[in-house]
């Protein structure tokens, strides 16, 4: 079996890139580096089941190439992050609607047995309802979130029109090894995990009573093979909650991380937290129903939003410190 996966230097494209090979998959990735990291891969490179294309997904031709003889896609290639849709909302929607397209009709005209996506959580909007049900949304809070609802809505016209088959994961604040904790967009544990290392104080947006469901990126890689593999036909065509299901606020995730990292660290027990102001574009509360993926998928997953934190807080210690 030959799996593409787009994005595949990036955070979880290239621990989907690790668990796949591990299983004798033949990978490709697809990568333009624009977000992911060459060292994510590099592991891989000797590996003789690896194939790197390095492209865009902007560029049809790219597509194309890398989805030669792929019996599946698992389509991770975006560019993520609230803040970076509102500070320049065109290159978000070139590379997540219009790659995405590109995407979609290289998959659909090499013949691919299914073409499983990363959706967004985002994708909720200003809907109030918990937990969050895949037929409940709202209206979405920002140019991002109306990318990754676009991307919904043409897997389900491909799914209609062409037969392809789709699945969609809405993710849900996904966490684990190899997420980056640098730069203007990093994601929230990898950015705290490494300023409190420094012993800095990391800033929390608003009084820090927001919450979410954060996921590790073991159940995200189970909910990546159960929907490519499913055999489940009434599974397919549909979007599913990734998620533990549980939802966490932004004090109590910094009072475990504090707890797990001062057992490295006791100075870290001190250092003290800022609160700044809400983001733009935020949800106040995000928690899952991962009942549909339970029932359709037998989803089951493993790593609780603590247990995930500890392996987390574990590699960063190892691998950044």
């Amino acid at each position: 079996m030959k799996i593409l996966i787009t994005g595949g230097a990036g955070f979880i494209g290239s621990n989907l890139c690790e668990y796949f090979l591990n299983k004798g998959y033949k990978v490709t990735c697809l990568d333009n580096f624009a977000t992911g990291h060459r060292h994510n891969i590099e592991p891989f490179f000797s590996n003789k089941n690896f194939e790197l294309i390095e492209g865009d997904i902007r560029n049809i031709e790219d597509c194309n190439k890398a989805i030669l003889g792929a019996d599946y896609v698992l389509h991770q290639a975006a560019l993520g992050s609230v803040p970076r849709s509102i500070n320049d909302p065109i290159t978000s929607n070139e590379v997540n609607v219009s790659g995405f397209l590109n995407m979609l009709v290289a998959a659909r005209d090499a013949g691919v047995k299914r073409f499983v996506y990363a959706a967004s959580s985002s994708t909720y909007g200003d809907s109030e309802s918990l937990p969050k049900v895949e037929d409940r949304i709202g209206k979405p809070l920002s140019p991002y979130a109306i990318t990754k609802y676009v991307n919904e809505l043409y897997a389900e016209i491909f799914s209609k029109t062409y037969g392809l088959e789709t699945i969609g994961l809405r993710y849900f604040n996904v966490f684990g090894r190899k997420q980056d904790p640098n730069g203007a967009y990093a994601a929230v544990i990898p950015k705290f995990v490494m300023q409190f290392m420094k012993h800095e104080s990391p800033v929390i947006n608003g009084d820090g009573n927001y919450s979410r469901d954060f996921t590790y990126i073991d159940n995200v890689i189970q909910m990546n093979e159960l929907a490519m593999l499913t055999e489940n036909k009434e599974a397919v065509n549909t979007v599913y909650n990734t998620a533990f299901g549980d939802r966490t606020t932004l004090n109590d995730l910094v009072a475990n991380l504090k707890t797990y990292l001062a057992e490295f660290d006791s100075k870290i027990a001190d250092v003290k937290v800022v609160h700044g102001p809400n983001r733009v574009g935020d949800i106040p509360h995000s928690l899952a129903s991962i009942d549909k993926a339970k029932t359709m998928l037998n989803y089951n997953p493993k790593y609780s939003m603590k247990a995930g934190l500890k392996e987390a807080v574990e590699w960063y210690w190892k691998n950044l410190k």
